[in-house]
């Protein structure tokens, strides 16, 4: 949060990618990142959740309800843009 803070980020993007699995804690943990972050000005894009923690989620209930998502980085930075109407410049 004082990085958001210190560089008035507009967005951020969370890359899970190495994770093999999400429990309830990790899941509550990014939905809270994504609600403080939203509270500061920024959005949040989670990417890079492999399939089979995905099909892991969905059995089991999680889901990130009002945060976005995407396939990698290539598509977060594509959807942050998108929603913030900008160019992202780096590092922000």
């Amino acid at each position: 949060m004082s990085q958001v803070t210190r560089h008035r980020s507009r967005g951020i993007i969370i890359d899970v990618t190495a994770l093999d699995v999400m429990d309830s804690f990790v899941s509550r943990s990014l939905r809270g990142i994504a609600h403080m972050t939203r509270l500061r000005g920024a959005e949040t894009v989670i990417v890079g959740i492999q399939p089979e923690v995905a099909f892991a989620m969905v059995q089991l209930g999680m889901q990130f309800e009002d945060v976005q998502t995407a396939l990698d980085l290539e598509e977060g930075l594509a959807l942050l843009q998108a929603q913030l109407k900008e160019p992202l410049a780096g590092g922000g």
